[in-house]
């Protein structure tokens, strides 16, 4: 049965709560929270860089990628960081987000590699930006304080070595074939016919000076003795077919 003293004991203990809470709130000083932002900012500045400069650039060589991962790899961990300690919460930030992709890239094709980088770069700046980096001592006694948390700091800093990691050895792995397509329109439409597919191949690879694996014969013009033929090849290590994916001249100008 609860009694009236036990009623005054929780209220007292509430209120006891709610005093350790308001001294540890006011604990965190500007320095440490100027602090904590840095740590967060630098460390994913860092992490990104790294990822477009020597794995995304080097094989793409998209300026305009370039600049576009970098800003919002920043922008998205300042708002999260600002918005995760408000009411607002994370789950409007990332619609936010959402919206504004919507809005930029629904009027042309991202690359599937753009897109994925740009999901990484997101995800790291979730990771950079909502993981605690200060821990809070002595709540029990009379002197409650801020403190970083050296493990908490190295499990995100561990987390982002690890998707470097894991990127590295994706984009390096020898056991890994790296493709590329080109569309050809195609002359000699003789060859379309499937009993002259070898000879087909053989015309195509003398005339285009790569390996063809595969392809597929798409729109026939008749009329002007001409076919839309994709081809698919390997490429060499280091070597990118990323000009096949640019369907404007601006895009080839801003590589």
């Amino acid at each position: 049965m609860i009694t009236a003293q036990d009623f005054g004991d929780y209220t007292l203990a509430d209120e006891n709560i709610m005093d350790i809470q308001s001294i540890t709130d006011a604990a965190m000083t500007t320095g440490q929270s100027v602090a904590e932002l840095c740590i967060r900012f630098f460390l994913n500045l860092l992490v990104c860089w790294i990822l477009v400069q020597f794995f995304y650039y080097r094989k793409s060589r998209r300026r305009d990628y370039y600049f576009t991962f970098m800003v919002f790899s920043a922008a998205m961990l300042l708002l999260l960081y600002i918005m995760g300690n408000v009411e607002v919460g994370v789950g409007l930030t990332l619609g936010l987000f959402a919206i504004f992709g919507v809005i930029r890239y629904r009027t042309e094709t991202v690359p599937i590699r753009e897109m994925t980088y740009l999901f990484v770069i997101i995800a790291l700046a979730a990771l950079n930006g909502l993981a605690p980096v200060y821990k809070i001592v002595g709540v029990a006694g009379p002197d409650p304080r801020y403190v970083i948390s050296m493990g908490t700091v190295g499990i995100m800093a561990l987390s982002n070595l690890l998707v470097i990691l894991l990127i590295w050895f994706l984009e390096n792995g020898k056991f890994l074939n790296h493709t590329s397509t080109k569309l050809v329109l195609y002359d000699r439409i003789e060859l379309i016919v499937p009993e002259k597919r070898d000879e087909l191949i053989a015309d195509l690879e003398k005339r285009t000076g790569v390996k063809v694996d595969n392809l597929e014969i798409g729109h026939v013009d008749f009329l002007r003795d001409a076919a839309y033929i994709k081809i698919f090849y390997t490429l060499e290590k280091g070597q990118t077919g990323s000009i096949d994916t640019l369907t404007r001249a601006k895009d080839f100008v801003e590589q």
